[in-house]
């Protein structure tokens, strides 16, 4: 043990410089034991010189010739003296040995706790030192929160030595951690954590500081143990993600308004391109100058639907693609792209047909602008990649687990897909051909937006196909707050014997489910030889005869021969193409009794079927596939336009005057103003055509002024719609606010802009 001390006392010399932390007292054993005292022989010797003294008188006295009695009394007394010496001696030798044994025992045990101190002691210097190389700083503070011990990794950070942290307080080192309320101490402990900056040499640097603090339940002490690492690099990385996050917000609200900007600025001249292209196909032109023409509006569109695309996918890369549920017709909605993309697929020679269940509800919740686009964007992309056939659109309801879903198909005959196509084609870029060679031109984002969308919506979308026979997607979306549809049709169509003539299976299929769905019986024929096999097959005729224009001539050839086949209907009914009105009459005469508008409505088909022949609409007011009059100027209107674009404030005025109406253009917001609150115009406009962004004074300051003028004057509100290439649904909201009564996107089909001037002007 002296050794080792020796070799720990030779080691703190060689290297003073080293040792930082305070020099500890090192236990020094205890002495052993001194020897025992030897006892004094003095008595010992007086006592043997006694016996022997006792014996020579013994002996002395039997020479002499003394008594008996004399010398048995020496000798006894000699012989009890010894006796006692004996015994003495052997006290002594066990007293002696008794104090050996208890001696050599302290000495052990002085020995064993001199090596238990230095092993204790080589443990805490061991302890100490892991708490060292851990790097985290340990601080033990008493009750009034002075330091009892500190571990050099906080005396190295605060550029001191050990032992002058000892009785010093946090504060007075720069280190706030906050005080622990006498409420924290209810169970007898507390527990906290924070987030402490301290000053260094080397600057400020960031600790997760934890402390445990303890109240002994006995004494009521109070003891803080605290542990605390350093966070310093997690604090920069925070500092560098919230600085990153928001110049990405900032980035973001520069793309928006980038967004906002590119929008506006491409629907302007795309609004005179594709306007005049349509003002210009109305006039008289030579067939090559139609040629052209179609040719312009035909890329137009192709552009302004890539155009929207991309601004479609970049709002959803930003995180502004925000759905705005509201009630929605399913059906009118589904009809009502069908019919819009009609005119596409009829110009391919292709059939466009749609089916909706009795059973889907008449209202749902969901965003209609949002739905439509999806829509446009599937049934748009099978009627473009079908080129033969046709595309059948079909909604209906299924009840699942979850809930009711409303599911949408959309099925063609068009080229199909192949497996790996499938896997891709609903991811961003991609097309259903992707070879150079491809066919059919676009970016490949309408279906990856449509995803996008439905997903928002909480749906699904999907799509199955195999090469060469067609594909069918498959849109499934939650049913909320559904308005269930009246049962007013249902087994309407009880009486009904049907056969559906036509080359467009798919247009075919539509209108025969849709008069299966009400309860009559329905077949599909090619053409008049097979419709009448069909007859004779049956052993019954037909009451109804639905015969696609396209294969019927206005001298109703094949009406006649039906007839001399023996399939004499009591009603003929012809499906003709909307540019095909022209020809009712011909078509009355040879036989027919009523017509219906492709694509065919479901609603007009059950309406046109439960009416009489004497009952159906004339050439005078045609029924479309709406089933509605197409609107017509009832009257000639006065109309202010606000218009700054030359090229757009034309197209507006022929589109209206064309209309039969009465045009003013002013070039600026403040013009509308004045045009609008000058005395002598009161009552001037039925309505107001104002463009969002103008010089002088923009359009929502106009409208602004505007409704302020009307509403200190006491006059009525002039109904104003907004024309605006900005088509975020903020901007629309936004200008209903400030008091519009409609609003147009930019760019407005010369026809729907005189509707909506129609339906919104004053009566």
């Amino acid at each position: 043990m002296t050794v080792e001390h020796n070799q720990f006392e030779t080691a703190a010399e060689a290297e003073p410089e080293k040792v930082s932390a305070p020099a500890r007292l090192r236990v020094s054993p205890p002495p052993l034991a001194p020897d025992a005292p030897q006892a004094p022989k003095r008595r010992s010797l007086g006592r043997r010189a006694l016996v022997a003294a006792l014996l020579s008188l013994a002996g002395i006295a039997h020479l002499t010739g003394s008594s008996l009695i004399v010398t048995g009394g020496l000798l006894l007394i000699s012989f009890a003296a010894l006796v006692m010496q004996i015994l003495e001696l052997r006290k002594e030798n066990r007293l002696t040995s008794l104090l050996d044994e208890n001696v050599s025992r302290s000495r052990e045990e002085i020995e064993s706790l001199a090596d238990r101190m230095w092993e204790l002691q080589e443990s805490e210097e061991h302890f100490h030192g892991l708490i060292d190389a851990l790097g985290d700083i340990v601080v033990h503070r008493d009750r009034e929160g002075r330091i009892v011990y500190a571990n050099r990794v906080l005396s190295d950070m605060l550029g001191c030595k050990p032992d002058a942290l000892v009785g010093r307080k946090l504060l007075e080192l720069g280190i706030d951690i906050g005080v622990v309320p006498d409420g924290a101490f209810a169970d007898g402990e507390c527990l906290s954590s924070a987030d402490v900056a301290i000053r260094t040499e080397a600057g400020i640097r960031w600790f997760s500081w934890i402390e445990l603090s303890v109240r002994d339940k006995e004494n009521n002490a109070v003891s803080h143990r605290a542990i605390a690492r350093d966070i310093t690099a997690r604090k920069r990385a925070e500092t560098a993600l919230i600085n990153a996050r928001e110049r990405a917000e900032s980035a973001n609200q520069a793309k928006s308004r980038f967004l906002a900007t590119v929008s506006h600025e491409i629907r302007t001249p795309m609004n005179g391109i594709m306007g005049m292209a349509k003002l210009l196909a109305d006039t008289k032109l030579i067939p090559e100058q139609q040629t052209y023409v179609a040719a312009v509006s035909t890329s137009a569109s192709a552009l302004l639907a890539l155009i929207e695309d991309l601004l479609d996918y970049s709002k959803i890369e930003v995180g502004r693609f925000d759905m705005e549920p509201q009630p929605v017709s399913p059906r009118e909605l589904v009809e009502n792209v069908v019919e819009l993309l009609a005119p596409r697929a009829y110009g391919k020679g292709i059939g466009l047909g749609c089916h909706v269940a009795p059973a889907v509800p008449e209202l749902v919740s969901a965003d209609p602008g949002r739905l439509r686009q999806v829509l446009l964007n599937v049934v748009g992309n099978a009627v473009k990649f079908t080129e033969a056939g046709g595309v059948l659109v079909s909604v209906d309801i299924y009840d699942t687990e979850p809930g009711r879903r409303l599911r949408i198909s959309v099925a063609d005959t068009g080229p199909g897909l192949q497996k790996k196509d499938i896997d891709r084609i609903f991811d961003e870029f991609e097309q259903g051909d992707g070879t150079s060679t491809r066919q059919h031109g676009g970016a490949g984002l309408g279906l990856a937006i449509s995803r996008r969308i439905v997903e928002a919506m909480g749906g699904s979308i999907a799509v199955e196909g195999e090469p060469g026979e067609g594909s069918e997607f498959t849109i499934f979306l939650p049913v909320r707050d559904a308005v269930e549809r009246p049962m007013e049709f249902e087994g309407a169509l009880a009486d009904c014997r049907a056969i559906v003539i036509s080359g467009n299976l798919m247009e075919a299929e539509g209108i025969a489910r849709t008069i299966t769905a009400h309860g009559g019986l329905a077949e599909i024929a090619r053409t008049a030889e097979e419709a009448a096999a069909a007859a004779h097959a049956r052993g019954q005729g037909y009451n109804v005869v639905l015969v696609d224009a396209s294969l019927e001539r206005v001298d109703g050839r094949l009406l006649k021969r039906l007839q001399k086949a023996g399939v004499n209907p009591a009603e003929a009914i012809t499906l003709i193409a909307p540019t095909d009105r022209g020809q009712l009459a011909e078509y009355r005469a040879s036989g027919y009794n009523t017509f219906l508008a492709r694509p065919v409505r479901g609603e007009t088909l059950l309406r046109v079927l439960l009416a009489s022949p004497s009952r159906s609409a004339g050439p005078g007011g045609a029924v479309d596939g709406g089933g509605r009059q197409r609107a017509r100027a009832s009257r000639s209107r006065s109309i202010l336009i606000a218009e700054d674009n030359e090229i757009n404030a034309l197209l507006a005025r022929s589109a209206l005057e064309k209309a039969g109406h009465r045009v003013e253009v002013v070039r600026n917001g403040k013009a509308a103003v004045e045009a609008l609150t000058a005395p002598r115009r009161a009552h001037a406009y039925d309505i107001v055509l104002m463009d969002l962004h103008m010089p002088v004074m923009d359009g929502l300051d106009a409208i602004a002024h505007i409704r302020k003028h009307e509403e200190a004057k006491g006059l009525p509100a002039v109904p104003i719609l907004v024309l605006s290439a900005d088509s975020q649904e903020k901007t629309r909201h936004g200008v209903i606010a400030y008091g519009a009564t409609g609003f147009l996107t930019k760019p407005v089909d010369p026809v729907a802009m005189a509707d909506a001037v129609e339906s919104h002007s004053r009566t």
